[in-house]
């Protein structure tokens, strides 16, 4: 399955870089690089990461700016980066298993629906639909118990910040060793698998709905631009082949787009994920977590669904940034880790 041109109203055909498909690639290169360049990339944007998951607990509305104040008045600097090192643990196996089921399902969907007659296009959206949720399954299944642990230290005030985050549970946590250590004694395992199913429901079908807008908006633009170029300019467009940063500003433009409407589909069901995984409540003296009726419950009563989206700012951001260097990222990757024309040809 590949998509070699796109082709505009006038029959006119821009050729960029073809699909490269699973059975293309070196896979020890793709994921030692892989590991390597998303590690970078989560670094970057994790002080998002943490403003969207404090604004999210919080009982109380604030703003991006004053929660940014708060943490580096009290916290500092480090006050952004609480929890990483327990999420970066987190992010090589989960990112594996992810890349891993986004092209394999992208791959043999996509060919399946070819041979069954569909056009190109049906092909390409169900195919990357299909991965979007197959991938973010199998992800959760490695980073729901990190996501746990990381988000729980992630919203840990200190001094007067506690102000704002006054309602969650009094547990402290020295680092991530001893956050799992209590997590287990107090919950089980099952407390590394708090909101796993609203987590199902909050990823499968943000990837599904992101990798198919991406694909559609990425056709779109290139069918756009083909069209403004061949009204522009006499010549045929046949056999023009745009230049690399052409092609990062397409892929940087779909994926700004394309999160955009993941994060305001699902930042819902991405609030009451944080919560049931982040808050806890007394009962008879004891703690223990929050239901999922509880949780829509205390959001219907601190705002309705404007409460819901708390935190849509810094999670559009996020997701926008991190979709856009993750995308770049990752056909950058794909090409370093293309196996050479000669491991390619059948002996």
């Amino acid at each position: 399955m590949s998509l070699g041109t796109a082709e505009d109203d006038s029959g006119s055909e821009i050729h960029i870089p073809a699909e490269i498909d699973w059975h293309m690639l070196d896979k020890s290169k793709f994921f030692f690089l892989g590991a390597a360049l998303f590690s970078g990339v989560s670094f970057t944007l994790y002080p998002m990461v943490v403003l969207k998951t404090r604004q999210q607990v919080s009982s109380s509305r604030f703003s991006c700016l004053n929660m940014s104040c708060a943490i580096m008045r009290y916290e500092g600097l480090r006050g952004f980066y609480k929890g990483f090192g327990t999420s970066l643990m987190g992010t090589v196996p989960a990112r594996a298993l992810y890349m891993a089921s986004l092209e394999i399902t992208k791959s043999n969907v996509g060919t399946v629906f070819l041979e069954l007659g569909f056009s190109d296009t049906t092909a390409v959206a169900v195919a990357n639909a299909a991965a979007g949720v197959t991938s973010a399954m199998a992800a959760q299944l490695v980073w729901t118990p990190v996501d746990v642990v990381s988000q729980r230290l992630m919203v840990q005030g200190s001094g007067g910040n506690k102000s704002i985050l006054a309602n969650l549970n009094s547990e402290s946590y020295r680092n991530g060793f001893d956050a799992f250590r209590k997590i287990l004694y107090a919950d089980g395992a099952r407390g590394f698998y708090r909101g796993f199913g609203i987590s199902i429901l909050t990823y499968a079908p943000s990837n599904a709905v992101w990798w198919t807008s991406y694909s559609m908006v990425h056709r779109l633009i290139w069918g756009a631009f083909g069209s403004y170029r061949s009204k522009g300019k006499s010549e045929n467009l046949s056999g023009f082949r745009p230049d690399s940063k052409t092609m990062v500003a397409v892929q940087g433009l779909s994926a700004v787009m394309a999160s955009g409407v993941s994060a305001i589909v699902t930042m819902p069901l991405d609030t009451v994920k944080t919560r049931l995984q982040v808050l806890d409540c007394e009962e008879n003296g004891r703690r223990r977590p929050l239901t999922f009726v509880q949780t829509v419950r205390n959001l219907v009563k601190e705002g309705g669904l404007l409460a819901c989206y708390r935190g849509l700012g810094p999670r559009w951001a996020s997701m926008s940034l991190s979709a856009t260097t993750m995308i770049t990222t990752y056909e950058f990757l794909k090409r370093m880790s293309t196996k050479s024309q000669e491991d390619l040809t059948p002996r």
